[in-house]
């Protein structure tokens, strides 16, 4: 059921082969034990790809639950251990895996040497919530998506650049001043226009009187999905680009970035760690999520 469950989300038998850690024949052999089992075949298999036969959708959709609560009754079964087996399966933003999670993985490690964590990436990851234990997303202040949500810590979203860039442009002393330099576009920012052209920015303190938002074109220079490629261009002096503290603090303490305009951001993110609509969350699931959440208040 595992196997015909991972063949399914990889899309092949060769990537759920490579998933599992078990050889394409294995994987192959499994399903058409199940299908013989149940006397019914599950997937269509062309040369091309593979699709779900009628019965392979019913099945499938009931599959997850099924297995949560047979991880959930072994769970409770070993709850007199005092360590926690099998696997915790979480899907992260790219950016959140890298530069939250991954850091951290050394540490869950030494403290769980018997459980496995599966770790996916996807940069959109809430529409597969109900196939994994939690999902780690960062979002902005305006986050209101019906899904059980623990806010693991919100931090400011500042502008950096290197030092080389800086000293070739010069140093913007106003908003206004960025319609002079090369901006970094991610292709989603928290709060702001999609096209690129405006960054809205705010006051940084929160003691500041009320005032409104200041809006200033930008003239990108590079739009990526990617964090770590626009990161690497403004570590090279490319242009300047926006981060959260959390991310720049290593950079900005090391020399290799510094602030822009050190009295603006252009908002606030919060990293959420979202769980599926289960009545039961499995020990290895609470135990991860603790784990993020002493590790984010940790950083903050």
């Amino acid at each position: 059921m595992r196997v015909f469950q991972r063949v399914v989300e990889e899309g092949s038998f060769t990537a759920a082969a490579r998933a599992l850690d078990m050889s394409p024949a294995v994987i192959t052999r499994l399903v058409a034990d199940l299908e013989q089992s149940l006397g019914t075949r599950l997937l269509h298999r062309t040369t091309r790809k593979l699709s779900l036969t009628e019965a392979g959708n019913e099945y499938g959709a009931r599959l997850h639950s099924i297995l949560q609560e047979i991880d959930e009754a072994e769970m409770a079964a070993a709850a007199h251990s005092q360590e926690l087996q099998g696997s915790v399966r979480v899907l992260s933003t790219p950016t959140m895996a890298s530069y939250f999670i991954a850091p951290n993985i050394a540490l869950w490690c030494a403290r769980h040497p018997k459980l496995l964590l599966d770790l996916a990436i996807d940069p959109q990851p809430l529409s597969r919530l109900e196939a994994f234990d939690l999902v780690v997303v960062a979002a902005d202040e305006d986050f209101d998506v019906n899904v059980i949500a623990r806010p693991l810590g919100t931090n400011n979203l500042i502008l950096c650049a290197a030092p080389e860039y800086v000293r070739r442009t010069g140093l913007p002393q106003a908003p206004e001043d960025l319609l002079q330099h090369a901006y970094l576009k991610p292709a989603q920012l928290p709060g702001q226009e999609q096209s690129g052209r405006k960054l809205r920015l705010e006051l940084a303190a929160p003691d500041t009187p009320a005032h409104s938002p200041v809006e200033v074109p930008v003239t990108p220079m590079l739009r990526t999905q990617s964090f770590d490629v626009m990161l690497r261009a403004g570590l090279d002096g490319v242009g300047f680009f926006a981060v959260s503290e959390l991310i720049a603090k290593p950079y900005l303490n090391s020399g290799h970035l510094v602030q822009l305009l050190p009295d603006w951001i252009l908002g606030r993110v919060t990293a959420y760690a979202a769980l599926p609509t289960r009545k039961f969350m499995p020990a290895k699931t609470r135990t991860f999520l603790d784990f993020l959440i002493e590790r984010a208040s940790a950083l903050n």
